[in-house]
């Protein structure tokens, strides 16, 4: 096989076993790629891909542990050359938008088929952004709209402690809702607070609807 034609190799990271076998499978018969390993939760990805350097790793928005865009994160915090490809049931265009800002290199949807999500992982490969088509003008709205909006990038961590703030959400039960521990749900209130300016749970809320983050 040359250079041209080799495979793209890939890790998987996806907690739900069938669905993560029949991507493994899917990619393993393409031809175009092919699987160094496929794990079940986000540390483990990021084991995977600091130990394999895979072209692209797959992976599941959502996972134990590290989720999926933090998994993206760290990749680029640590210099990675792996592309991180986020699968999910969501594809909400803000969701979307924060998880490309937050270093991922495309998105797409868990109803995408087989062939879909091998092209997705080869363009991904390419250097090439992937989005699922029906959000590009939706993300074209979201990119304007955080073009115009001046304050604080929040990571998606943050904008789901701002809204479990605002649904009057204890400490326990963010804990509980995100499974963490209490001490980096404070750590991510501390750090939400510092980066809007506030000091309290009604200063956050109030800053928040000012600028449609609860959106």
């Amino acid at each position: 096989m040359s250079s041209s034609e080799r495979r793209v190799r890939v890790v998987v990271g996806d907690d739900h076993p069938v669905y993560r076998e029949g991507i493994v499978r899917a990619l393993n018969n393409s031809g175009r790629t092919e699987v160094v390993e496929a794990v079940a939760d986000g540390q483990a990805a990021l084991a995977a891909i600091h130990q394999h350097r895979p072209d692209v790793a797959l992976l599941d928005y959502k996972m134990p542990g590290l989720d999926g865009i933090s998994v993206a994160h760290a990749v680029t915090r640590d210099g990675l050359p792996t592309r991180v490809l986020l699968l999910s049931a969501t594809t909400d265009g803000p969701v979307v938008y924060r998880a490309i800002q937050d270093g991922a290199a495309g998105y797409l949807s868990k109803e995408a088929d087989r062939d879909e999500i091998v092209a997705a992982v080869v363009a991904c490969a390419r250097g090439e952004k992937v989005l699922p088509p029906e959000l590009v003008t939706s993300l074209a709205t979201q990119v304007h709209r955080q073009a115009q909006y001046q304050g604080p990038v929040l990571s998606e961590r943050e904008h789901e402690i701002l809204r479990l703030i605002a649904d009057g959400k204890t400490v326990p039960q963010m804990a509980t809702d995100l499974f963490l521990a209490q001490t980096t749900i404070k750590t991510h209130i501390r750090r939400l607070y510092e980066k809007l300016g506030v000091s309290d749970r009604g200063a956050a809320v109030a800053y928040a609807m000012r600028n449609q983050l609860l959106e």
